[in-house]
């Protein structure tokens, strides 16, 4: 019963994955409404799932582009280094997230970035005095920022998506979520640390809140009256279960195979017109305005879609190029960068973390 495939899980997961927007005061009871599956089963089923491994963590999302500076980066690695460099991006540096090894099949300057990451740094840092210190720390020969200039889309549930179909979209073009970092006093960041940290299979039940208000120091109330201020200000995504969608469960199964980096370069100008176009594709569990540079043709639109099937991605990915031509875009390129060996963590956002990390390895 720990298994992503079983019909009750797979009820309460296409709800738990990414259908709970914003800040729920009973993110459990929520999950169970839509669901139809009753709240005690709900908690039941998740537990056992994070005990598993089946779900690698259950956590309170941050729309951390509008609370931190951040970017997905681009290493360029000595391929004696590559694996040691994954490892320390991964274990040591707690402000990279997302940590993956890509290939393409296309030939282009890029393909020489093998390394890829997401990464956050607190208001008032540095992006590239970060990737400065993380260059000397691993090896790497070079690194490409690529700030966020607009999110399409944002929300990763792959067992809904199992079933969406190449060319499945919404009825309209997405909206662009424009990135704009917003500056927190203390006692909201003390709300906002005991609001992010993940579960602990313990702490998944019913008014699962109450526990955190007490380690930030503040009623129930107020840490309501917080979190909510703090989703008014776009500044939390969704509660979240996560699923583990890279690795197989402990019986053997995997959510999915394949995920795919898409890229595509349109003209200047029109960026925001073909992020609307193609972030409005259901399979799409992120799509990003970035800015490649001259290393990756200058793509500027970016998408993440992944699938158990190398064949049914690209379908995907044809029924979105379709898309584009017939909406009357131009793509100048368009490639496709494979993951491969990755892992995924919180990027952490915190000033206090930081400046303590910085004392340790600056």
């Amino acid at each position: 019963m720990t298994e992503h495939t079983d019909p009750i899980n797979a009820r309460i997961l296409a709800v738990s994955e990414d259908q709970i927007p914003g800040f729920s005061r009973e993110p459990f009871q929520e999950i169970s409404r839509r669901s139809g599956v009753e709240l005690p089963v709900v908690i039941a089923r998740i537990r056992a799932m994070v005990a598993s491994g089946t779900i690698r963590r259950v956590r309170q999302t941050l729309l951390a582009t509008n609370l931190a500076e951040g970017a997905l980066v681009a290493w360029k690695v000595p391929p004696d280094k590559l694996d040691a460099a994954f490892d320390f991006l991964f274990r040591d540096d707690p402000f990279s997230g997302h940590v993956v090894i890509r290939s393409t099949d296309a030939t282009i300057p890029g393909g020489a970035y093998r390394l890829w990451t997401t990464l956050k740094v607190p208001a008032g840092e540095s992006l590239a005095a970060h990737c400065d210190l993380l260059l000397k720390l691993t090896g790497a020969d070079a690194y490409r920022l690529m700030p966020a200039k607009g999110i399409f889309a944002l929300g990763v549930g792959h067992v809904r998506r199992k079933a969406i179909e190449p060319g499945d979209r919404c009825e309209g073009p997405a909206r662009m979520i424009r990135t704009g970092v917003t500056r927190l006093d203390e006692h909201e960041w003390r709300v906002l640390m005991a609001l992010k940290r993940e579960f602990e299979p313990e702490e998944i039940r019913d008014s699962p809140w109450s526990a955190r208000a007490a380690e930030a120091g503040v009623s129930t109330d107020e840490f309501f009256r917080v979190a909510e201020s703090l989703q008014a200000r776009k500044l939390l995504g969704r509660f979240s279960t996560f699923l583990e969608h890279v690795k197989p469960s402990q019986g053997g199964v995997r959510v999915t195979r394949f995920n795919a980096l898409f890229h595509w370069a349109v003209p200047v100008g029109r960026e925001a017109e073909a992020g609307a176009e193609v972030g409005r594709h259901d399979i799409l569990t992120h799509c990003y305005w970035r800015e490649g540079g001259p290393e990756f043709n200058n793509v500027n639109i970016m998408a993440v879609a992944h699938g158990g099937d190398k064949d049914r991605v690209l379908a995907h990915k044809a029924a979105i190029d379709t898309h584009l031509a017939e909406a009357g875009i131009p793509v100048a390129y368009t490639n496709v960068f494979w993951g491969g060996r990755s892992e995924i963590k919180p990027s952490e956002i915190s000033p206090f973390v930081y400046r303590d990390w910085h004392a340790k390895f600056a």
